[in-house]
């Protein structure tokens, strides 16, 4: 009789790893960090590399100091730095920027353990932090490159304005066309001007099955209908902002989500259902971070009301 080997699960085995995943993320964030330095200059290009520099830096100290295994490798490090940088004006002090990835390494990643132990999006939270700490710095706008706006502020800053909240002089007139928001030639964050580079890399992505079209089309979709129902200019709320950048990027990140179908949706559907309360109705004109950072909060009961049974196996 043939010696026959057992084994507990897993027993498919996949030859993706943290590293491949990692890496596919950074090119697919390529195009995003091209069009950054297009629209912003190269101080952009400055910005993004003190934060990925510094992310690293931090993960390497603080395991030297804890002793843990060395994880600079997998490139999470990378990711997070340069999704920060992206979500960052391109005026921000280069220390405030370091804080900021001192923030999203230390205190949101590591201290929870590192890698796949972290409660929210380290980018996005620390992201708020810095919102909080250096309000002033953090919402200074500079007109990108190639556009011909009249004012600094953002698009959803000035659709505010126009429905009377946060009121001020901007009109319609100073919004940007909509070939102007898709390519990036708006005011914003480094990294979410550009819907078409997001669209590139969102793509690869899916090409890569390194995510899956569930939260992106979940949170982005329920952002168009529900600004459409309120009258709320849905072309320009899916384009402004950071809803490309948080819908592709950060809210399909893998320790914060849900990792079935039905659990991505719920997930993009309440970002995108938070994000529209906080634009409408909030003092604040964006809303995708603080939505993605609630919706991590209930991630772990979303999953646990999602996740599938064991073929033939009971519920609890």
């Amino acid at each position: 009789m043939a010696n026959r080997i057992v084994s507990v699960n897993p027993h498919v085995y996949a030859p993706d790893t943290t590293t491949t995943i990692m890496r596919d993320v950074i090119i697919a964030l390529c195009p995003a960090v091209i069009a950054s330095v297009l629209f912003f200059g190269a101080r952009a290009l400055l910005v993004e590399c003190v934060c990925v520099a510094v992310a690293v830096l931090c993960e390497w100290g603080f395991e030297k100091l804890t002793h843990r295994p060395n994880t600079i490798g997998d490139l999470s490090a990378v990711v997070t730095g340069l999704l920060l940088a992206l979500n960052l004006p391109v005026t921000i002090p280069l220390w405030q920027a370091a804080f900021g990835a001192l923030v999203a390494i230390v205190m949101v990643k590591q201290l929870f353990g590192g890698i796949g132990l972290n409660f929210a999006n380290p980018a996005i939270t620390a992201r708020i932090v810095m919102l909080v700490a250096f309000g002033a710095n953090m919402t200074h706008w500079v007109p990108a490159a190639f556009s011909d706006a009249t004012s600094s502020a953002t698009p959803l800053a000035v659709i505010a304005g126009i429905n009377g909240i946060n009121a001020g002089a901007n009109t319609a007139a100073d919004l940007p066309s909509l070939l102007q928001m898709f390519l990036g030639a708006r005011g914003g964050s480094m990294g979410e001007t550009s819907c078409l580079a997001l669209l590139i890399g969102g793509i690869y992505l899916l090409c890569r099955k390194v995510i899956s079209w569930h939260t992106p089309v979940a949170f982005i979709g329920t952002v168009v209908v529900l600004t459409a129902i309120l009258g709320q200019q849905p072309l320009y709320q899916m384009m402004a902002g950071g809803l490309f950048l948080g819908a592709i990027f950060m809210a399909t990140d893998y320790t914060t989500s849900p990792p079935t179908p039905a659990g991505k949706l719920i997930f993009g559907v309440g970002c995108g259902l938070l994000t529209v309360c906080i634009r409408v109705w909030g003092n604040y004109p964006e809303g995708v971070s603080f939505s993605i950072l609630l919706m991590n909060i209930l991630n772990p009961y979303i999953s646990n009301w999602t996740r599938t049974k064991p073929f033939g196996g009971v519920t609890a």
